[in-house]
This record gives C-alpha cells, structure tokens and sequence, in this order.
C-alpha cells in the first residue's frame, strides 16, 4: 500500500515501525485510519511462529500514532517547534480479538479530554465487524530533543 506524503508529513514515525497506511476520515476530534496487518512484517516470524499473531503493544501502536495524526489535524499540520507526541499514560487496554497476517485493522480514535499540550483519548481498534482492542491514553507534546548536527 502506498502511504501518502501528507500522512508522513503529519506523523513522525517512519517504516518499519509506522502503523498507519491511511486515513479513512478525520474532524476536529476524531479520526479513523487503515492498517494492513503486512505478513512480511519481521515481527511475524517470531511472534507464534506456527500461528503468527500481532502482538498486542503493536496493536495499541497503531491507535497511539492515529492519536499523533489527530492531534496534528487539531494543530492544523504539524510542527516540530510545538514539540513532538509523546505517549505519558496507557489506561486499561482490554484485547477482545487477535490480528493475524493479512488482516486489515480500523483504529478509531476520539478525543476525550485536552488540557494545555496533554490529550486523553480512547482508541478502538477493529478487524471487520470484530472489536480487537480497546485502550485509553494520553499523548502530550514534549520540547523536541536537540539531536545535534
């Protein structure tokens, strides 16, 4: 799947650990992405080799950066001098169905909550018609490190 220049404009994160391949629909506070389960992932090899199963950080990885990209929206684009995204709380992640290679995931991700450069939001994440995940979390935006030249 081809991943568009606004997406990666918008979210900091970079193959192989970007776990969006688009953004489906997106207002002010809610966004809803695509993910193709890839089963070339490497993490397929190790994870359950007989029977390859995503692993779960993995899939609450995939609500955290729709998260960044709402956030972004919110911001209008993204701009590094207002910090980066950063996750500062995971609330109760409840696993209700597994991710297998090929599958295709839909995170949604609302926001609940925004207090100064923290955002609450809550991530669900489905296969199909089946809920896979559900997980609470605060992202806020941190001073970019200064990485050097």
């Amino acid at each position: 799947m081809q991943i568009s220049k606004a997406l990666l404009d918008a979210l900091p994160h970079r193959h192989p650990f970007l776990f969006v391949d688009e953004i489906v629909e997106v207002s002010t506070n809610r966004i809803v992405t695509r993910t193709l389960a890839d089963p070339k992932a490497d993490f397929f090899r190790g994870h359950y080799p007989q029977r390859p199963v995503m692993p779960g950080v993995l899939l609450c990885e995939c609500c955290f950066q729709a998260g960044a990209l709402l956030i972004a929206h919110r911001k209008g684009g993204w701009n590094w001098s207002d910090g980066m995204p950063v996750l500062t709380r995971i609330g109760e992640a409840r696993f209700k169905h597994m991710v297998v290679p090929g599958d295709v995931l839909t995170a949604e991700v609302t926001l609940d909550d925004e207090l100064d450069r923290a955002y609450v939001l809550t991530g669900r994440l489905t296969v199909g018609d089946k809920l896979a995940l559900r997980v609470g979390f605060t992202c806020m935006l941190a001073a970019t490190p200064d990485l050097g030249s």
